[in-house]
C-alpha cells in the first residue's frame, strides 16, 4: 500500500500578516491528516478508544521549508517510519505541488485513554500501519 496523503486547501483565516499559513497551524493540519489516516486505514478513531486504546502525542518537531499561502491545495503525506513496542513515529511533508513547504517527525504513544498507561500496538492496528511506510 501507498503512502497516504490528505489534502487541504488553506483558508484566508489560516495566514498570518505576512500572507502565509501561520506556524501553528501545521499541527492542525497534521492532526486532521492523521484523524484521516486512521478513518482511511483503520476506522472510527472514536471506536478504536472505545475498544480501550488511544494515542497521545509525545514529541513533535515541524520544520519549515518554505511558504504555503491562501487557496494553496496543500498535501500532507502520512508516511509511518517507526512502529515500537508501544510508540509510532510518524514522518509528515506537508507540499504544495512538487514544493516541500514543512515535515517533521510526531513520535505518538498507545495508551489506555482511562488510565493514560502505555499500551501495546494492537496487532490489527500494528498491520493497518505497517501499509502505511
Amino acid at each position: 500500500m501507498t503512502v497516504f496523503v490528505h489534502r487541504l486547501r488553506v483558508r484566508y483565516s489560516e495566514c498570518d500578516q505576512q500572507g502565509v499559513v501561520f506556524n501553528g497551524h501545521y499541527l492542525f493540519y497534521y492532526d486532521v491528516a492523521l484523524t484521516e489516516l486512521w478513518r482511511d486505514r483503520i476506522g472510527l478513531y472514536q471506536d478504536m478508544v472505545t475498544r480501550g486504546v488511544d494515542v497521545v502525542v509525545a514529541e513533535a518537531t515541524i520544520r519549515y521549508r518554505a511558504a504555503a499561502r491562501f487557496d494553496d491545495l496543500l498535501d500532507i503525506a502520512m508516511p509511518v517510519k517507526h512502529l515500537g513496542t508501544t510508540s509510532m513515529i510518524v514522518q509528515p511533508e506537508f507540499r504544495v505541488g512538487d514544493r516541500l513547504v514543512a515535515d517533521g517527525e510526531i513520535r505518538h504513544v498507545f495508551v489506555d485513554p482511562s488510565t493514560l498507561s502505555k499500551l501495546e500496538i494492537p496487532d490489527d492496528i500494528r498491520a493497518a500501519l505497517s501499509s502505511s511506510a
